[in-house]
């Protein structure tokens, strides 16, 4: 087998990665060319783009990209026929997926869709895309399940593969002490905050900042009790985060182990996104920051139809913890709920009982394996 993955985005490299082990394991000798990252470059195959060249969010800032957006488009049809897959897997990333999606079924390719654009939130016409140009669809949480059906579209759930993914990191298992030390870090007896300042330049020019000066004011009224590390993201160079540092700050960079920072954190603050999920599965206090171009935000807050923007929160069908938008993400009001956090044992508690009861309805071990035994089972049916 033949198979042509794209990934745009740092969660898509990961899942990315979980499917391509699962496609390898049942198909040790299939071929996988694909757009993607470090993490489905570690697992094999033939890489054609980085996501990290192209990584844009927001409607003012794709259309600053356009011109790259459009040329990347007729790359990726022309090397699909060259190529000539027996089947096209797309991950999330709608904005290019859908079009790819359209163009490879035209041309007579299958078409997996693994991730469907988050259509229960905006853009709920692209159901009907789905139908006409994908011939299966695997969606990775469970409350879509009936959301899609209820709207006629037949959708495989197999569970959440960063359960497995988390569970199978080395370093979320280390003690403390251990963790510490395998970053060149000693152990001064501070407890660990997390901060996550998300995966795009876009997001960590506007978080990022606010991070250092929330760090500056924990520092301030706590007298120095913790010790901030800043989970770096592997698209993004550390002279970009030390820009915003400037070297002054309190705040401690990490590469390469966002799930042991989260692990041995007493809480986090974390940007919206896939990250704020692996906290929960992790079992780490958060509190969720997002902003973004007021133009950009102004427009989402017209379209999009929903009372929470986290993962987590979605699953259980209640707020597990706090999000501050816009202009509620304040240096303070981030400082004041890490302090609620790791200073309330009650308002602790409850939330580390929430993260169970959500983890309880994220499914069976071994998704991404499940998923991959359906796609090839499909294509030999076909």
């Amino acid at each position: 087998m033949k198979y042509y993955i794209i990934a745009g985005e740092a969660s898509g490299d990961l899942h990315g990665a979980n499917l391509m082990r699962g496609l390898l394991a049942h198909d040790p000798s299939c071929d996988i060319r694909f757009w993607g990252g470090g993490k489905m470059a570690a697992v094999g195959g033939t890489i054609v783009r980085d996501y990290r060249d192209n990584a844009v969010m927001g409607i003012i800032e794709v259309i600053g990209r356009l011109g790259s957006i459009l040329s990347n488009l007729r790359f990726c049809k022309k090397d699909i026929l060259e190529w000539k897959p027996d089947a096209v897997i797309l991950i999330d990333y709608p904005g290019f997926n859908l079009k790819i999606a359209r163009f490879a079924h035209e041309h007579g390719f299958k078409v997996f869709y693994y991730i469907p654009p988050k259509v229960w939130a905006r853009g709920e016409g692209r159901i009907r895309l789905l139908k006409k140009y994908v011939d299966r669809t695997f969606i990775i949480f469970p409350f879509e399940v009936q959301w899609f059906k209820s709207r006629g579209l037949d959708v495989i759930y197999n569970g959440n593969p960063l359960v497995d993914n988390i569970a199978s990191t080395p370093s979320v298992h280390l003690t403390r002490e251990e963790f510490l030390r395998s970053h060149s870090l000693t152990d001064d007896g501070r407890e660990i905050i997390a901060m996550l300042a998300g995966s795009r330049k876009m997001e960590v020019g506007y978080l990022l900042p606010r991070l250092v000066k929330t760090a500056a004011i924990l520092k301030a009224k706590t007298g120095g009790r913790f010790r901030c590390l800043l989970a770096a993201a592997p698209s993004i160079d550390r002279s970009y985060y030390e820009k915003y540092l400037d070297g002054n700050s309190d705040i401690e960079i990490i590469y390469g182990d966002t799930y042991g920072v989260l692990s041995h954190s007493a809480a986090a603050a974390i940007s919206s996104g896939t990250a704020s999920l692996e906290a929960a599965i992790i079992g780490t206090p958060q509190v969720v920051c997002y902003g973004m171009n007021p133009i950009t935000y102004a427009i989402a807050r017209a379209v999009v139809r929903l009372d929470t923007i986290s993962l987590a929160n979605m699953i259980l069908g209640r707020h597990i913890f706090r999000e501050l938008l816009q202009g509620d993400c304040t240096p303070e009001h981030i400082a004041d709920e890490l302090l609620h956090m790791t200073g309330d044992s009650g308002y602790r508690s409850r939330m580390l009982s929430d993260y169970k009861d959500m983890m309880a309805l994220l499914g069976e071990k071994d998704p991404a394996m499940r998923t991959a035994a359906d796609i090839e089972r499909i294509i030999q049916e076909k």
